[in-house]
């Protein structure tokens, strides 16, 4: 991917790390000081493609490809108008067939293709559909109305605990107000020992301190079995019987010809002399020429013999 930069005035990433580009309804790039300057007149045309621009038009990038900017811009106003549900079709194919339509509507519109001829077909399924629109934005589709559920539900339980947990801690600051007091009255008046008195005390304040009356939240559970919120988000395995797990059995080749020789006898017998000798990169990647040479032994022994029998 080419590097970021304005178009304009040609400051880059790399020159500047804290260029911020902005993004206009075209789907071309300037810095926010060249905006600036374009618009101290209060219009401005695109450098790039000539487009009139206003002030309004242009946002903060957020992807590093415009490209993907334009994309998204595009597939957003699109949606506001062609929302249809899947309930509102008799069938899938249908449904279907609607959902390419809204593609091919945003390919030809990032892509500048029959861009006209897009924009007449946009207007005309808005005019035969303006009721259908206008119903489908105020009505949610059932998976939204049951993240909605999910969502407001969680607000409720937040809501509750953040309640019991100032309950508690309201409880929790009485209690140890009270305890105070009685450790003032007790050293006042109590004939025990002052030292007595205070064991005493830190006692009676760890079991106050470790006693609390909020419920526990329940546990989220997924279809995968794991609960979130629970204490043990491991599902146990199991057990699996005593004894050997895998036993290693070496790999029988049929060569269909001579037997070749091991990396011993390549050795001895000189097959090495002709072969190239491993560097110290080759041999730091694995590689060794005593295991070339027997490769290609077994290469031009395979396939030597002839076995109709064989199976294959």
């Amino acid at each position: 991917m080419e590097e970021q930069g304005c178009p304009r005035c040609k400051t880059t990433k790399y020159r500047n790390p804290s260029l911020k580009l902005m993004v206009n309804i075209c789907g071309h790039s300037l810095c926010e000081s060249c905006v600036d300057l374009m618009f101290i007149k209060g219009s401005g045309t695109c450098p790039e493609c000539g487009t009139a621009l206003r002030r309004s038009h242009f946002r903060l990038q957020l992807f590093e490809d415009p490209y993907i900017e334009k994309e998204v811009d595009i597939r957003k106003m699109i949606l506001k108008d062609f929302n249809k549900k899947e309930e509102d079709f008799t069938n899938l194919n249908d449904y279907n067939d609607y959902l390419e339509m809204i593609e091919s509507i945003i390919y030809n519109l990032t892509n500048n293709i029959d861009v006209e001829t897009t924009k007449r077909q946009i207007e005309s399924y808005k005019k035969d559909n303006k009721d259908l629109i206008k119903k489908n934005k105020s009505k949610l589709s059932k998976d939204e109305e049951y993240l909605e559920m999910l969502i407001q539900q969680e607000k409720h339980e937040s809501e509750v605990q953040r309640q019991l947990l100032q309950e508690d801690e309201a409880r929790q600051k009485n209690i140890k107000l009270k305890n105070k007091e009685a450790l003032i009255d007790e050293l006042m008046f109590s004939e025990m020992a002052a030292a007595d008195i205070m064991a005493s005390h830190r006692e009676l304040t760890k079991v106050t301190d470790t006693s609390s009356t909020l419920p526990k939240k329940a546990a989220t559970e997924f279809s995968t079995g794991i609960k979130l919120g629970a204490q043990d988000t491991f599902i146990p395995l199991s057990k699996m019987d005593a004894g050997e797990l895998y036993r290693y059995e070496p790999t029988q080749v049929f060569m269909c010809g001579p037997k070749c020789l091991s990396e011993e006898e390549l050795v001895f017998q000189g097959y090495l002399n002709h072969v190239r000798r491993a560097s110290d990169i080759d041999l730091g990647g694995g590689y060794k020429s005593v295991m070339a040479c027997q490769r290609a032994l077994q290469d031009s022994f395979c396939g030597l013999y002839y076995f109709p029998n064989t199976a294959s």
